[in-house]
């Protein structure tokens, strides 16, 4: 919070000055971007020769919003108008400069209450911005207390945006949606559908189905219905017709996740594989400029060595499905380094050097990371980590089902991060939805199992 009070006409003095000193955050340029809309390439760029995600460029007019601050909150402060400028600019303003702004009474003109101001801003000993600002200066006092400054998060990747453009032109996948017996659990799926994702085949008690669709004003006359006597018997038919191949893909209806998954891991009539079966959130951050990908935070609990062999090496899967050709993996633990006392670090170790191995394929593993420095560069450099994954990691991979749960939700939440889910290690592909799910969410995860699901129809023998 700051407060300011302003210089009026009457108490500004001929060679007063103010001068303030500021370093430029990447929100900040994005921010004068967004404002102005010069988001172009020419006025908002990233240099080509700069570490990925360690910040961007603009050209120096960007520059011009210290001065205007300085006007508006500090000399004069509150109640300025400005009314012309003449200022040149030259050079450009990357993220992380300090620059230092000054503006310094040049003319009172009495008529009016105007005000000429000499005006520039620096960076070091390269002028930026100079010239002049005319301005109505104020005439009474006017204080502003505890004001705060507004903070911008920018979308810098719409990940599901660029998913759904994706699968357009795929055959859609062949879907059991199971138990679909309220209004979300049916319409998402429809809508789905009328997105050209998948080929519903609905699964559940036909009356109370068909019930739900008559209250929304439904008609389903386009849809097979597979029926049966409850929510467990739907479960079951449907991992049946995923077994026989009458459908490709699961989608959780308004059931419980347990009876869906109890019917998944069935020995004798389940959808198990040789490899544990995992659950993956992609996330679209909108502080992140990639997809992020977080396993296992909704069905492995303590996963040992073993289990998080598999939970990696589905999750490279899922991320080469989604394009991502060499993803990168950062195996998570508290702390950077490895700690005898903590078993998460000796996993990670362990994971790296079978990746070196040959035993996970498909990825880059680093680790043990801590969050931080295995999503921000700039907190990996400042530990000194050198690793091709630190600071732009693809996959986080999470010591435990707490952990990377609470993970994923803080940055749905807090974080503003779309997100969407699937399980693998699955004969098919399976989206498990949530009630807090909105459309966006649902349309997501069921893009993502299109993709998957035409993967393996491209990998298909």
């Amino acid at each position: 919070m700051d407060s300011f009070t302003n210089v009026t006409f009457d108490e500004m003095e001929i060679g007063q000055s103010e001068t303030v000193t500021r370093v430029i955050s990447k929100a900040e340029i994005e921010g004068l971007a967004m404002v102005s809309g010069d988001v172009d390439a020419f006025h908002l760029e990233q240099p080509a020769d700069a570490a990925e995600n360690s910040g961007i460029r603009a050209k120096a007019v960007g520059a011009e919003a210290l001065v205007s601050g300085m006007l508006n909150r500090r000399l004069p402060g509150p109640g300025t108008t400005v009314l012309r400028q003449n200022l040149e600019f030259s050079g450009e303003v990357f993220t992380g400069d300090e620059l230092t702004g000054t503006v310094k009474v040049l003319e009172k003109i009495p008529t009016g209450h105007l005000v000429v101001f000499e005006c520039e801003v620096r960076k070091g000993d390269e002028r930026l911005v100079s010239g002049r600002v005319t301005v109505e200066a104020p005439t009474r006092r006017i204080s502003y207390s505890n004001v705060a400054t507004p903070q911008i998060m920018l979308r810098r990747n719409d990940t599901f945006a660029k998913l759904l453009k994706q699968c357009k032109g795929m055959t859609p996948a062949a879907c059991a949606i199971v138990h679909p017996c309220d209004r979300d659990s049916l319409l998402g799926p429809l809508e789905a559908y009328k997105q050209g994702l998948i080929n519903p085949v609905l699964v559940g008690p036909e009356a109370k189905i068909r019930a739900v669709a008559e209250a929304e004003g439904v008609d389903l006359s386009p849809f097979r219905i597979e029926s049966t006597e409850h929510s467990h018997a739907a479960a079951e038919r449907a991992v049946e017709m995923a077994r026989s191949g009458e459908v490709e893909s699961l989608m959780k209806g308004s059931l419980h996740t347990d009876e869906l998954l109890g019917a998944v891991v069935s020995s004798s009539r389940g959808l198990r594989t040789a490899r544990r079966m995992s659950h993956v959130f992609v996330l679209d951050v909108p502080a992140y400029p990639r997809p992020l990908f977080i396993t296992d935070a909704a069905i492995n609990i303590y996963p040992d060595l073993e289990v998080k062999v598999d939970i990696v090496q589905n999750a490279i899967g899922l991320a080469q499905d989604l394009g991502i050709e060499l993803p990168k993996v950062a195996i998570l633990s508290a702390v950077e380094t490895i700690n005898p006392r903590i078993p998460s670090t000796i996993d990670a170790a362990t994971l790296c050097k079978m990746a070196d191995r040959g035993q996970i394929t498909g990825g880059i593993l680093d680790g043990p990371l801590a969050f931080d420095n295995a999503i921000n560069v700039e907190a990996a450099k400042t530990k000194k980590i050198v690793s091709e994954v630190a600071g732009v990691a693809d996959i986080l991979l999470a010591p435990d089902l707490e952990a990377g749960n609470m993970m994923a939700k803080q940055l749905q939440y807090l974080a503003g991060a779309d997100s969407a889910g699937i399980v693998l290690g699955t004969r098919v592909p399976i989206v498990l939805t949530s009630r807090a799910d909105t459309v966006r969410t649902r349309l997501a995860s069921v893009a993502v199992m299109t993709m998957v699901a035409q993967a393996r129809r491209t990998a298909a023998p």
